[in-house]
C-alpha cells in the first residue's frame, strides 16, 4: 500500500514538473512571437540593425520552436519584401496543423509584407499579440 502510494506521489510531481516546464516553454515561444510581431509592425522597408539583432538571438535560439525561428529568419531577410526562402517558410508554417492561429496569421503577414504594414495590419498584429 505504501509503495502505491509513494508511486502516486512520484507521478504526480512528475506531472507537475513536466507541465511547467511546458508552460515556460509556450511562455518563451510566446514572448518572441511578440516581439517579432512587434518587429513587423515597426518595419519600414527593412528591419534596423537593433531589430535584426534581436530577430538573431530568437533565431539561434534552440529551446524556441523551429517555426518561430523561421520567422525570426525570414523578417531579418525583409528588405522591401519578404525573400522566396521567406515565403516558402511562411507557407510552411501556415499549413502546419500544430501551428497556432496567432502564429499563421503572422507568418501570412511576414510573407506579404510589402514595404510597411498597412494600418489594419498593424491593427491585427497589436490584437493578437497585445
Amino acid at each position: 500500500m505504501k509503495i502505491k502510494l509513494a508511486r502516486t506521489i512520484i507521478a504526480i510531481a512528475l506531472m507537475g514538473f513536466f507541465t511547467q516546464i511546458s508552460v515556460a516553454q509556450d511562455e518563451n515561444a510566446m514572448g518572441a512571437l511578440k516581439e517579432v510581431a512587434d518587429i513587423v509592425i515597426s518595419i519600414n522597408h527593412y528591419p534596423s540593425d537593433a531589430d535584426k539583432t534581436a530577430l538573431a538571438n530568437i533565431a539561434a535560439n534552440d529551446a524556441l520552436p523551429q517555426g518561430v525561428r523561421d520567422m525570426a529568419t525570414a523578417v531579418i531577410n525583409i528588405s522591401h519584401g519578404a525573400n522566396d526562402e521567406g515565403k516558402d517558410a511562411m507557407a510552411r508554417i501556415q499549413a502546419r496543423d500544430q501551428a497556432s492561429d496567432r502564429a499563421k496569421v503572422l507568418a501570412g503577414i511576414i510573407a506579404s509584407f510589402k514595404h510597411k504594414l498597412s494600418a489594419e495590419e498593424k491593427t491585427a498584429l497589436a490584437q493578437l499579440f497585445p
